[in-house]
């Protein structure tokens, strides 16, 4: 779908223009990285232009690109939202079917909606992308607006922001959004040298259970992990890495979201910003694990393994990523979705957010009303893993 208007804002700094554009390839990547910055690589130019160029992201797949930008008077980029028209509520991780089978019982129709967010992507980051240079919190403010104008003139029933940055999320409920808490587990380092100096923070029972499993995952020293990154990276093994990847995907999820292509081409265009963790059994790969690589964090993404060895998917997804983070002084790990198990094994609880503007006035009012039920939720939820997590009490 088009967008056929311009929408034109009176800032302080001059007139801006803010429009939506259907493939990201129509942005320049240095003018959009300019505003996306570089902490969190799962915003940049290269990796959505993979997502779009490799197919696995298109109105064919219920995605369809509707970018905004905001212009300024002398045509530069100055800020960007990455936002889809969306056919569904696959990939996204923050959970709305139920809000889309209620309106659709009542007669509604809940799709398209719109939605700014990096596709199945569960990493909180920037949302309202502004250029440094230019004014943070009146851009942001008119990024907001002119989604909501762009939501309108599409007949969407909602716009959704998913994982911002708490500062983000607050500017929205400003606006006017309805809010949303959810939750994840993060590692975090606190100056650590070693992995055993992280284990000595914990409870006895806990580093105990931590070492076995890290033997166990290994099969005696039968099974070798290899770590590569950046030009490192070998064809033999993205070809290996994809295989672990379609094996998972079809019996998690019925159906793989990515393709070859995408993880071809993000080797190819961003592979400094990728550290692969890979298992060696009988000289083959046999599982391994792909992370993005930002500033200040390690974000795990994907995941697969051709056959079950116990304990071996916390040996490469947790264990490793954390060594790797320690060794590279690297502030925290951020392993992927859901997964309180995590706790046991050194992660803590973190809040994740999302943010929600609904069209009609009765689903907004059902949907505010159970928000605030489910952030009480979240918050108790939180609290109660953090006072019973792993680490020792002093």
């Amino acid at each position: 779908m088009n967008f056929p208007s311009t929408i034109a804002g009176n800032a302080k700094h001059g007139m801006v223009t803010v429009k939506a554009v259907a493939d990201i390839r129509d942005v320049a990547a240095s003018a959009w990285d300019a505003c996306a910055g570089s902490s969190n690589p799962s915003v940049s130019h290269a990796f959505l232009a993979a997502l779009e160029e490799s197919g696995s992201v298109s109105p064919q797949t219920g995605w369809a690109p509707q970018h905004l930008l905001l212009i300024a008077p002398d045509g530069s980029l100055i800020g960007a939202v990455p936002m889809y028209l969306k056919g569904h509520s696959y990939g996204e991780y923050i959970f709305d079917q139920a809000w889309a089978e209620a309106y659709e019982r009542a007669g509604g129709q809940y799709y398209p909606k719109l939605l700014a967010a990096v596709p199945f992507t569960p990493v909180t980051g920037p949302r309202l992308l502004v250029h440094p240079d230019a004014s943070t919190a009146d851009l942001q403010r008119y990024l907001v607006d002119g989604c909501i104008t762009l939501a309108h003139e599409l007949g969407v029933s909602s716009l959704n922001f998913n994982f911002p940055d708490v500062n983000t999320w607050k500017l929205l409920g400003e606006s006017g959004l309805l809010l949303r808490k959810g939750e994840q587990f993060h590692w975090h380092n606190k100056g650590y040298h070693t992995f055993e100096d992280f284990l000595l923070v914990l409870s006895s029972r806990k580093r105990k259970a931590i070492r076995k499993e890290r033997i166990a995952a290994l099969c005696d020293g039968e099974i070798k992990i290899e770590i590569v990154s950046g030009d490192s990276i070998s064809d033999t093994h993205w070809d290996a890495f994809y295989s672990f990847y379609i094996d998972t995907s079809q019996r998690k999820w019925g159906h793989p979201y990515l393709n070859r292509q995408f993880f071809r081409q993000i080797g190819n265009t961003m592979s400094d910003h990728i550290v692969m963790i890979m298992a060696v059994h009988n000289e083959e790969y046999v599982a391994g694990a792909l992370n993005l690589l930002g500033r200040e964090a390690l974000y795990g993404r994907y995941w697969g393994c051709l056959k079950d060895y116990p304990f071996l998917h916390f040996e490469i997804c947790y264990y490793q990523a954390i060594e790797y983070a320690i060794t590279n002084q690297i502030t925290k790990v951020e392993a992927g979705a859901q997964g309180p198990h995590k706790i046991q094994r050194g992660y803590s609880p973190v809040y994740t957010y999302s943010a929600h503007w609904i069209r009609d006035n009765s689903l907004r009012e059902a949907v505010s009303s159970y928000l605030k039920s489910e952030r009480r939720a979240v918050d108790v939820e939180i609290n109660w893993l953090t006072d019973h997590g792993p680490f020792r009490k002093e």
